[in-house]
């Protein structure tokens, strides 16, 4: 079953959160809090949305998301910022409905990208999305600012 998440739901997100940190072996740059994801989450104007994957009223997975907007298409798109299915529970379909949900939600409001980065030594994953189709864009390098770069530029 795949649902909405709601502010029970928030100590249940972190904690997977910090295991999908630790599969993807940075666990070190966790920082956000119950209190910062709750606000992100059911503020008035949400920043994010997440969905929570059950199986027999057990959280086994989660994805968190939010709007983007492309220029070229003039229209938003959906950025799926992390999508994570308990090891115990992978291979049980859960994975691909978070995703279908998310596909639901683009084809019901008009949306017309979903998408998300993957590590490049993530091979599990990495087939799991070809397999769904997903496309490589492998033409563009991604770039971050954070912590002392970032507030170095904005002076």
């Amino acid at each position: 079953m795949i649902r909405p998440a709601t502010p029970a739901d928030v100590p249940e997100i972190v904690s997977m959160i910090r295991e999908l940190a630790e599969y993807e072996k940075a666990a070190h740059e966790v920082r956000v809090t119950e209190e910062q994801l709750h606000d992100t989450l059911f503020r008035d104007h949400p920043a994010a949305f997440a969905h929570m994957a059950e199986q027999d009223g057990e959280v086994v997975g989660f994805t968190l998301w939010f709007l983007t907007y492309s220029t070229w298409r003039g229209v938003h798109g959906v950025y799926m910022e992390d999508l994570y299915v308990r090891p115990q529970h992978r291979g049980g379909g859960h994975g691909v409905a978070l995703v279908r949900e998310l596909a639901r939600i683009c084809a019901e409001r008009g949306y017309e990208r979903l998408e998300w980065a993957v590590l490049d030594w993530n091979e599990p994953s990495i087939a799991f999305y070809e397999k769904l189709g997903a496309v490589n864009q492998n033409e563009w390098f991604r770039y971050r600012l954070t912590d002392e770069p970032l507030r170095r530029l904005a002076g």
